[in-house]
C-alpha cells in the first residue's frame, strides 16, 4: 500500500497538481488579506496592466477578484491537463489547452508561466515541449523588457534568469515524465515475470501429479493385478483339494487384493481429475505488480479450473494486453474479466478493457506483433481473439476451449 502511494505521488501529474494547489492556496491567502485591507503585493500580470491603462488602481478590490477568478480557472485547467497526461488528447489539442492555461497565467502574474512550462514538458512530445519552453522564455523576457525602464544590463540579466527558471521547469518536467514512463515499463515487466512464475509453479505441480499418477498405475497397479491372478490360481488349486478353510482364506485374500487394486485405480483417477491449473494467483500477481495503473480483476470459478495449455495461452495474452495498456495507451485503469461459457462450461472467455488513449485508426491489418501473437495463441487452441473497441480506450476479447 505504501509503495503504491509513493509511486502515485512520484507521478509528474500528481506533482504538478500539488504545485498548482500550493500556488493557488498562497494566492488565495494573499487575495483574502488584500480584500480585508492588508497591504500585499499587487497583481502585475496582463490584466493588471490593462486595468492601469483604463485608469484603475492595482489595489482595487475588483481587480483582485478578477485575478482570483483567473487564478482558480488556471489551477482547474492545470489539474485537468496533469490528470489526463499524454494519452487522452491529440497533440494539437494538448497544445491549444496549454496556450489557454498560459494566457491565464500571464493574465494573473508573470511568476506563474513556469508551471505551464513544466506541464508542457510532461504532456507534450520532447521536441515540441522544448520549443514551447523556448517560446515561454522569449515571451516572458519580451514582456519584462517592454514594461521595464531599467538599464539594458538588468534586462540582459533578466533574460538569463528567465532562461534558468524555465529551463529548470522544462528539465524537471521531462525528467519526471521519463521516470514515470520507465516506472510504468518496469512495473509491467516485473508483474509479467511474477505472474509467469506463478504459472510455472502451477505447471510444475501439474507435472508432479502426472508423474505420481503414472507410477501408481504402472508399478502398484501391475503388481496388484499379478497378485490377484496368483490368488485366483491358489484358490482354484486349494479348491481341488477340497480344503474349505484354505478356500475361504484365499477368497478373502482375493477380495482384499481386488479392493486394493480398486483403491489404486481410484487414486489414479482422482490424481488425473485434478490436473487443472488455477490461473487466479498468476493474474492477481500481475495486477498487484503494477502500481501506476489500477488493474481490476473479475474472475469466476473457471479461472481455477483450466487445462494447462489454455491457462498458459490465456496468461500470456492477458500479460500482453495489460502491458500494452500500461506502456503504450497510458491507461489509468484496466479491467480483466474471465468467465466460463456454455452449459457445460467447456469454454472460457476473457475480456481486457482499458481507459487509455485507444487507437481510433486501428484495423486488423495494422495489428502489431503483440496482438498478432495473441490471435495466433487462441487459434492454436481452436479459439479466437477479437478487438471490439478501439476508442475511447481499447477492448480485447478472447475465447478458447477450457480444458486443453
Amino acid at each position: 500500500m505504501i509503495d503504491r502511494l509513493l509511486a502515485r505521488l512520484a507521478e509528474p501529474g500528481i506533482v504538478l497538481r500539488l504545485a498548482a494547489l500550493v500556488v493557488c492556496a498562497m494566492e488565495l491567502v494573499s487575495a483574502g488579506a488584500a480584500l480585508l485591507g492588508a497591504r500585499t503585493e499587487p497583481y502585475d500580470g496582463l490584466v493588471a496592466w490593462v486595468w492601469r491603462q483604463l485608469g484603475g488602481d492595482v489595489n482595487d478590490r475588483s481587480l483582485v477578484l478578477i485575478c482570483v477568478a483567473l487564478l482558480v480557472a488556471f489551477v482547474a485547467l492545470i489539474l485537468r491537463l496533469a490528470r489526463l497526461g499524454q494519452a487522452a488528447l491529440p497533440v494539437n489539442q494538448r497544445l491549444a489547452w496549454l496556450m489557454l492555461v498560459d494566457l491565464l497565467a500571464f493574465g494573473v502574474t508573470p511568476g506563474l508561466p513556469f508551471l505551464v512550462t513544466a506541464l508542457g514538458a510532461v504532456v507534450l512530445p520532447a521536441r515540441l515541449a522544448l520549443g514551447f519552453a523556448a517560446a515561454q522564455v522569449l515571451l516572458n523576457t519580451g514582456i519584462y523588457v517592454y514594461a521595464s525602464t531599467t538599464a539594458w544590463l538588468d534586462q540582459f540579466g533578466m533574460l538569463f534568469a528567465m532562461l534558468a527558471l524555465h529551463g529548470l521547469a522544462f528539465g524537471l518536467g521531462r525528467m519526471a515524465a521519463a521516470e514515470a514512463e520507465k516506472r510504468r515499463w518496469l512495473q509491467a515487466l516485473l508483474a509479467e515475470q511474477l505472474s509467469g512464475e506463478h504459472l510455472l509453479a502451477e505447471q510444475m505441480r501439474y507435472s508432479e501429479r502426472m508423474q505420481i499418477a503414472r507410477e501408481l498405475h504402472d508399478l502398484m497397479g501391475h503388481h496388484l493385478t499379478a497378485l490377484n491372478l496368483q490368488l485366483q490360481l491358489g484358490g482354484a488349486l486349494l479348491a481341488r483339494a477340497d480344503t474349505p478353510g484354505a478356500g475361504q482364506a484365499l477368497g478373502r485374500a482375493q477380495g482384499v487384493a481386488a479392493q486394493l487394486l480398486a483403491d489404486v485405480r481410484e487414486a489414479v483417477s482422482q490424481q488425473r481429475s485434478s490436473q487443472h491449473i488455477d490461473l487466479s494467483a498468476a493474474l492477481q500477481a500481475l495486477a498487484d505488480g503494477i502500481a501506476s495503473t489500477r488493474i481490476e480483476l473479475a474472475l469466476d470459478d473457471a479461472a481455477r479450473d483450466l487445462g494447462p495449455r489454455a491457462a498458459h495461452a490465456l496468461l500470456r495474452c492477458v500479460q500482453e494486453g495489460v502491458t500494452n495498456s500500461v506502456r503504450h495507451a497510458g491507461a489509468r485503469r484496466v479491467q480483466v474479466a474471465l468467465q466460463g461459457l456454455g452449459e457445460a462450461g467447456d469454454e472460457v472467455a476473457v475480456a481486457i478493457d482499458d481507459d487509455g488513449c485507444g487507437a481510433p485508426g486501428w484495423h486488423e491489418g495494422r495489428a502489431g506483433n503483440g496482438l498478432a501473437g495473441m490471435s495466433e495463441r487462441m487459434a492454436e487452441l481452436g479459439g479466437q481473439m477479437r478487438v471490439t473497441r478501439t476508442s475511447p480506450g481499447f477492448r480485447i476479447e478472447l475465447r478458447c476451449p477450457r480444458w486443453v
